[in-house]
């Protein structure tokens, strides 16, 4: 058989590394793409002038685009045959991303543990995001849930990853050059700096953003993104196309730029889980709280730690968990990061 079917949970095996396929070099294209997509702002991000006075060579790509170029890479060897993907641990940025880098994916497979129904188990995957010097730009472990296909497959014996609550300040990589001594909050839209957040303190970010079909589906394209669960109608049984998890993610971190218009550049992914499904029509709002504070060694650099909360119409302010500990079902993203900011 010359076609590809995915692989399925049984035919994962710990230690196992994986080369993903298709390299791909990034243009400016990504990045106006990105912005038509979502309301993203970032002035370090959107002018090479900014990036410049801040002792950048140039804007870098979004973080997060950089990440679901990676992402997109691994899809068709980790998640082609997903139920859902459920959370992430330990990302890095290691080095920013700029037009003409090529970046290509590798995977190792560090945990397997079946679900007690036996149709389905969780992998779990370090991946690193690699460019054309063989250098690492990015590293992160996310787990996903996989159908099985042999439903008689015995069941491996459970490996579940001791994985980092937070990565820690010391380990955060600041871009080389990077300097916030000169930062110009007029152009950058708010004047709000590192010192003026307090650990425990909420944002409403106020705007929201009903998703289209279309506009999801295009963006998955973009990071060539080939699950099943996001175009195929017919591959879930209510008959619904799952929005990417990573669509939902730029959306709230776009909608954040009110409020937090300052927190620059995402060096770290602490945690992460898709609470609930997003599906189209759904229309997406997002909430963030200070979880900590850091000072880096880089002139006028600070770290700010964040829950980016992404909730869908209906949900009350900052609303999170029940009572009994579980995500409010109109919460569809709770995301943990660490982010530069000005001092």
């Amino acid at each position: 058989m010359k076609t590809n079917p995915g692989r399925f949970f049984e035919d994962y095996r710990i230690g196992d590394t994986i080369a993903h396929a298709v390299p791909r070099t990034v243009s400016g294209g990504e990045r106006a793409l990105y912005h038509a997509l979502y309301p993203a702002r970032g002035a370090l991000y959107s002018s090479d002038e900014f990036a410049r006075s801040c002792g950048l060579p140039a804007a870098p790509i979004d973080d997060l685009a950089a990440f679901h170029v990676v992402f997109g890479k691994t899809v068709p060897d980790i998640s082609l045959n997903a139920v859902a993907n459920l959370g992430y641990a330990e990302g890095r940025w290691l080095k920013p991303v700029y037009p003409g880098d090529t970046l290509r994916s590798e995977s190792t497979v560090i945990g397997l543990k079946e679900n007690s129904n036996g149709k389905s188990g969780v992998v779990y995957v370090g991946t690193r995001g690699i460019n054309q010097h063989g250098e690492t730009m990015l590293e992160y472990v996310r787990w996903v849930m996989v159908r099985k296909n042999r439903l008689d497959a015995p069941a491996p014996d459970p490996v579940v990853p001791d994985l980092a609550r937070v990565v820690r300040p010391e380990a955060l990589v600041v871009p080389e050059g990077l300097d916030f001594t000169r930062y110009d909050f007029t152009l950058a839209g708010e004047p709000h700096r590192w010192g003026d957040y307090a650990v425990g303190e909420q944002i409403d970010h106020v705007d929201g953003v009903t998703v289209e079909e279309a506009e999801h589906m295009l963006a998955t394209r973009l990071w060539q993104n080939t699950a099943k669960v996001h175009f195929d109608a017919t591959f879930r049984d209510d008959g619904k196309r799952l929005i990417y998890g990573g669509h939902v993610i730029s959306m709230a971190r776009a909608l954040s730029f009110n409020g937090l218009a300052n927190a620059q550049m995402i060096v770290a992914l602490n945690g992460g889980a898709h609470a609930n499904p997003c599906f189209a029509g759904d229309t997406i709002k997002a909430w963030s709280e200070v979880l900590d504070k850091a000072e880096t060694p880089a002139p006028g650099v600070g770290a700010i730690r964040l829950r980016l909360v992404a909730v869908k119409q209906g949900a009350a302010p900052f609303a999170l968990k029940g009572a009994e500990g579980k995500y409010a079902p109109e919460v569809l993203l709770d995301l943990d990061y660490w982010a530069l900011m000005p001092l």
